[in-house]
């Protein structure tokens, strides 16, 4: 039967192999892969070396050394998600602007004498 120690390092391994893949597939990309690699390494380190929660749970005044990994790991994701949102919302605003700007070229086209931005979207549907 596997241990925890075992199975932990097992995923970190797993995981880190996993990334590699993707990153080889172009799938995910440099510093998305340095934080996915820094999860592997935590998931191998703690799971090969279990006395490192509790040194650091000590070390923190966390009287239940066990809970620190899980309050860290939700920490981290909460921190990664507002990064999205933030990244979200760039995202956002700059489409926005482009909209805004290709309207503005449209119009100034069709004042410069090239075709109306109305007729040029008729014959593009067609």
């Amino acid at each position: 039967m596997l241990t925890g120690q075992i199975t932990s390092a097992i995923l970190g391994v797993g995981l880190a192999g996993a990334i590699l893949f993707l990153v080889r597939r172009d799938h995910l990309h440099g510093p998305f892969a340095i934080w996915w690699f820094a999860v592997a390494a935590a998931t191998f380190v703690l799971g090969v070396f279990p006395n490192v929660v509790i040194w650091l749970g000590h070390a923190t005044g966390i009287v239940y050394a066990p809970v620190l990994p899980i309050i860290v790991g939700l920490s981290l994701v909460l921190i990664r998600l507002l990064k999205l949102d933030i990244d979200r919302s760039k995202q956002e605003r700059q489409v926005r602007r482009l909209t805004q700007k290709l309207a503005i070229l449209e119009q100034e086209l069709a004042r410069l004498g090239g075709r109306p931005a109305s007729d040029a979207r008729s014959n593009d549907e067609d």
